[in-house]
């Protein structure tokens, strides 16, 4: 019994520090200097969409637990904010005014822009607010990421021909792109 009780006590005690690891908290100076450089990540786990028609379709499919969030960990979602350079790379959920039919990729958040601006205020809370206007895309708005002194990230996107939807996810240092030879 003894054996049995010990050998529980160590897998509980490793899914806590499992669970711990995998939380990704950041020093809040590193954040502000992120935020500062404008050159970091934004990586998406989870996708929040406003459209209740896709929320329903989704709870309706068999062995789905009902949610109203979509789970994006594993995929290479992300928005890279870059001094000249922003690239974004995120699904879309939701009701689209005016589709592109017969091309997947339009469908979806997947573009490039070189001409934006960024507008980023810190409130009393420490959380950074930062305002990305794309002015070469002409689908996107606006683009607000809010950063928590964790490094933690909400981002939501406006559009003028979809409804707006919004990720949670975290920011990172971007990372130098190795040219192989």
């Amino acid at each position: 019994m003894k054996k049995f009780i010990s050998i529980i006590c160590m897998l509980s005690f490793l899914f806590f520090f499992e669970s711990c690891s995998s939380q990704s908290n950041m020093d809040p100076q590193v954040v502000t200097a992120l935020v500062n450089s404008q050159d970091f990540s934004f990586h998406a786990q989870r996708a929040n969409p406003t459209n209740y028609d896709v929320i329903n379709i989704a709870n309706s499919m068999p062995n789905v637990p009902a949610t109203r969030i979509f789970d994006l960990t594993g995929s290479n979602y992300s928005i890279d904010v870059k001094p000249n350079n922003l690239e974004v790379v995120l699904p879309y959920f939701g009701r689209v005014f005016n589709p592109t039919y017969g091309s997947t990729t339009q469908n979806s958040y997947r573009f490039t822009s070189k001409d934006f601006t960024v507008n980023k205020s810190q409130n009393k809370k420490g959380r950074w607010i930062i305002k990305i206007k794309p002015n070469d895309v002409r689908t996107v708005d606006e683009i607000i990421i809010e950063v928590s002194k964790s490094g933690q990230a909400l981002t939501s996107i406006s559009s003028n021909d979809r409804q707006p939807i919004s990720y949670d996810g975290y920011i990172t240092k971007n990372e130098e792109q190795k040219v192989q030879p």
